[in-house]
């Protein structure tokens, strides 16, 4: 077998990987590059695979990253399945289907602009029947059971405890009599994540393929996390002031309301109003509760005490643009929930521009923030930032706070690592900036005596 690394080699987003045998060819995710105008551009440039040929596409879960080019794929002549857990082809047909909601009015605003100087309309990157042929592909992937995705190819899924349906991947190949097994770990989540149950490591492998995104660093203990932001929502309810949290739809926008629901419940908090300002978050909300049976047990404890009840008149969708926009007029104290999550797009940039040059506005960075996004230049201090065109001074309190992310930090992606480290695996780090890999390469180095691999994209391997 070869794989190729056509994304998330050399960064976190993108995330996308060719393995060829002499039977089959299929792909691992299929991801949507995120960040700067250069992400933008890498997202036309569809990677040389040829989709006509391809046996089967299998996602470890339904972020943007790591799903956002299955229409493009249909578009250029797909047919084939597209695998996944259940809670992952329910995610996956609404970030798609959201993914072109966006894109259409982006190009809009956009092809506008070109209109009036003169230039040619910019074309989608794909439409509603590209998102539509995607979603009637998706195939249910079961957890814990071996199950065949291409001749010569089975795939058993483990929990990844990333978000709702999350998966590790382990790919076995047989050929000539022979098996050989590759691990895809997917994005991993921490220690003690909300919701959602505990990454369950594999233990055996000729090659782990695994995420380094937080491997030069540990997060900030979760409960120190926790009660950072439970300090800093108290100061912001006795200045009145507005609470923005830019977060992901999915995974980060159910694990805040829940840590906030617990503060509500023990008294830690107050109850105060709470806007979730993201049509995409509430869906996202009502599939993981469609889903109980991946609850961890703490969750299924809070949904059985009936407490949740307690909490509906104070956690207020909005979903239309109108209900959105109307969140200008209402004054705080509150809190507004919107994506995206980096920023870089969608209706929290509205909030900011309306928001950002007041003092008594505190914006809480709950998760990670790729270079060149409005997040990552927030997190940097930059005194003034662009929304829209137009400069606005940064005059907000900005509070990042580490310890809510959804990826395991070094010592936990450690941790899953040392259920393998016995076999003696052959060892690729992706998904992860340079600086993150070649730290967390150093520690197997040292600690296992294993050289892991480093490819850049387009770079392959061979089992």
């Amino acid at each position: 077998m070869k794989i190729t690394f056509y994304g998330a080699a050399g960064g976190v987003t993108g995330t996308a990987y060719y393995c060829e045998s002499s039977r089959a060819r299929i792909l691992i995710d299929c991801g949507m590059f995120q960040g700067g105008r250069r992400d933008e551009t890498r997202n036309k440039k569809a990677p040389p695979v040829d989709y006509k040929t391809l046996d089967a596409i299998v996602l470890t879960h339904a972020h943007l990253d790591h799903c956002g080019r299955l229409p493009m794929a249909v578009r250029d002549g797909y047919l084939g399945p597209i695998y996944g857990t259940p809670a992952t082809m329910d995610l996956v047909a609404l970030v798609l289907r959201d993914s072109l909601k966006v894109q259409t009015s982006d190009l809009d605003k956009l092809n506008r602009r070109m209109s009036r100087t003169g230039r040619s309309k910019i074309k989608p990157l794909f439409d509603e029947e590209d998102v539509e042929g995607a979603i009637s592909r998706m195939k249910p992937l079961p957890y814990h059971q071996s199950f065949k995705v291409a001749p010569g190819m089975e795939v058993i899924v483990d929990e990844a405890g990333h978000i709702m349906g999350s998966g590790s991947l382990k790919l076995v190949l047989t050929e000539d009599g022979l098996n050989k097994s590759v691990i895809f770990s997917g994005d991993l989540g921490p220690h003690g994540m909300p919701i959602v149950r505990e990454s369950e490591p594999f233990k055996e492998a000729d090659m782990v393929i695994m995420e380094s995104t937080y491997g030069d660093r540990n997060h900030k203990p979760l409960q120190e996390t926790i009660d950072e932001m439970i300090g800093i929502i108290r100061h912001a309810l006795a200045t009145k002031g507005k609470i923005l949290v830019p977060s992901f739809a999915i995974g980060r926008t159910q694990d805040i309301i829940y840590y906030i629901e617990q503060a509500f419940r023990k008294g830690g908090l107050p109850r105060f109003p709470i806007y979730i300002d993201s049509p995409m978050a509430v869906e996202a909300s009502r599939i993981y509760m469609s889903h109980p049976e991946l609850f961890d047990e703490e969750m299924v404890e809070f949904q059985g005490s009936g407490e949740a009840q307690r909490d509906k008149g104070f956690i207020h969708p909005t979903p239309t643009a109108e209900e959105s926009k109307h969140l200008n007029e209402v004054e705080g104290p509150c809190m507004i929930i919107a994506g995206s999550g980096m920023c870089n797009a969608g209706r929290i940039q509205h909030h900011l521009r309306h928001n950002l040059w007041r003092p008594e506005t505190s914006v809480l960075i709950v998760g990670y923030q790729a270079a060149g996004t409005l997040g990552r230049r927030l997190v940097n201090g930059d005194p003034y930032v662009t929304i829209y065109g137009e400069r606005i001074a940064v005059r907000a309190q900005i509070h990042k706070l580490g310890g809510f992310s959804a990826h395991a930090g070094q010592s936990e992606l450690l941790d899953w690592f040392n259920a393998l480290a016995p076999d003696r695996p052959r060892v690729v780090l992706t998904h992860g900036e340079d600086d993150a890999r070649s730290t967390l390469a150093n520690l197997i180095i040292h600690r296992y005596g294993l050289q892991p691999f480093l490819p850049q994209y387009g770079e392959s391997v061979e089992l």
